[in-house]
């Protein structure tokens, strides 16, 4: 820790290797913007600069998702461009099954990502934090503001929602 209860620049980039990555795909989702989306973690960044890390202990990636996912909302409002947040598709790896295989895998994961926009702005984004960033619901209540209880109501109803539209266009399709 530096002077004053501020952190120290070593804190600060070790906390900045290791989430700079998963925040700046996390804030991205929300503002669906490249360039907007790094100076949201820039000035999540800054505003961890002014923290004492003692504070935060046991909570950082908690107050760096919160903060993130604030300082998005806020810049989505005041650009008036509200919208939904889309998955990106995941990175599949390389793997030795046939390439129809990799195609159909493809096609199936573009099927769930369709399948996920259908879904209220807040199953979208508590399935987000629980399954790609691997958060727990307790985590997730304090980014979202939600209650434990409604994080975990609301990744049920999405999951079971999610399940019976991939299961009707799979009987469909």
């Amino acid at each position: 820790m530096g002077n004053n209860g501020h952190p120290s620049p070593n804190w600060i980039r070790s906390v900045l290797a290791q989430y700079e990555d998963r925040l700046l795909r996390y804030a991205q989702r929300i503002v669906r913007d490249e360039a907007l989306a790094r100076d949201v973690v820039q000035e999540t960044f800054l505003k961890l600069c002014h923290q004492d890390p003692a504070e935060l202990n046991g909570r950082l990636a908690q107050w760096l998702y919160t903060v993130c996912r604030n300082q998005s909302v806020d810049l989505v409002r005041k650009e008036s461009r509200m919208s939904t947040m889309l998955a990106e598709t995941p990175p599949v790896a390389a793997s030795a099954s046939p390439p129809g295989d990799h195609v159909e895998r493809l096609d199936e994961m573009e099927r769930v990502r369709t399948e996920i926009e259908q879904l209220t702005d807040s199953q979208q984004e508590c399935l987000r934090l629980k399954f790609e960033h691997g958060l727990s619901y307790r985590e997730i209540a304090e980014i979202t503001g939600l209650s434990e209880s409604n994080v975990g109501f609301t990744i049920h109803t999405g999951l079971k929602k999610l399940r019976t539209r991939l299961a009707e266009k799979s009987g469909n399709g």
